[in-house]
């Protein structure tokens, strides 16, 4: 029943890695989609958001407007450290309890927690085993042009407000090298989903394992 963490900055390719592994048979529980589900209309978590931060984060229909949030707390670190105070430690609860139910539903299960944020919020926590998809910032910049439509400003500058890779691999226990084709990103999904036990092993036993996929 291993409790695996899978985090990588955007366009990292931590989604493919996620799907491929839900094709293999791990249950994938996604942060994103946690937070959008504690933030709900109606929530305790939305209402404290609404007292913090004033009723115009909200839409006309009652929901998060998060792209308005997210502008107002960009470039205001009070603001985002008031915000993130208030999101995390839901995300948090929500997600052990998601974790805790995939055990029950299946004791043998592999369960795949996939957090963009893990360097800044979760690194701590008692993983298994942490998986970082990764590729250099150039790399990553590109797909956000090209298959985003982002502007080179934008796209860099989303890339500078998360985390230093340096960070995000200093807390790896494997690395899976996204910088090639799509079907090479793939097969060391493969890789790693073969060689789980392993490397699971090796990490409980050592506290470290071999880093790379290749």
């Amino acid at each position: 029943m291993p409790l695996i963490a899978l985090t990588g900055g955007i366009a990292s390719g931590k989604s493919t890695i996620a799907s491929r592994l839900a094709e293999r048979g791990a249950v994938i529980v996604d942060a994103d989609r946690i937070v959008r589900d504690v933030q709900a209309p109606g929530s305790p978590l939305l209402g404290a958001m609404v007292d913090a931060f004033g009723p115009d984060i909200l839409t006309d229909e009652g929901a998060l407007d998060r792209a308005g949030l997210g502008r107002r707390v960009f470039n205001d670190e009070a603001a985002l450290a008031r915000l993130n105070a208030l999101v995390h430690p839901a995300v948090r609860a929500e997600s052990a309890r998601r974790f805790a139910e995939a055990f029950d539903a299946d004791p043998d299960a592999v369960v795949v927690y996939d957090v963009p944020l893990l360097a800044e919020t979760r690194a701590a926590d008692p993983w298994d085993l942490v998986v970082v998809a990764h590729a250099p910032a150039g790399v990553r910049q590109g797909r956000l042009v090209e298959l985003r439509g982002m502007s080179e400003d934008d796209a860099a500058a989303r890339i500078a407000a998360q985390v230093a890779d340096d960070d995000r691999l200093r807390i790896a226990d494997v690395v899976i090298d996204t910088t090639g084709t799509l079907e090479d990103t793939l097969a060391r999904t493969d890789e790693l989903w073969n060689d789980l036990p392993r490397r699971v092993a090796e990490v409980r036993q050592t506290g470290s394992s071999d880093l790379s996929v290749d």
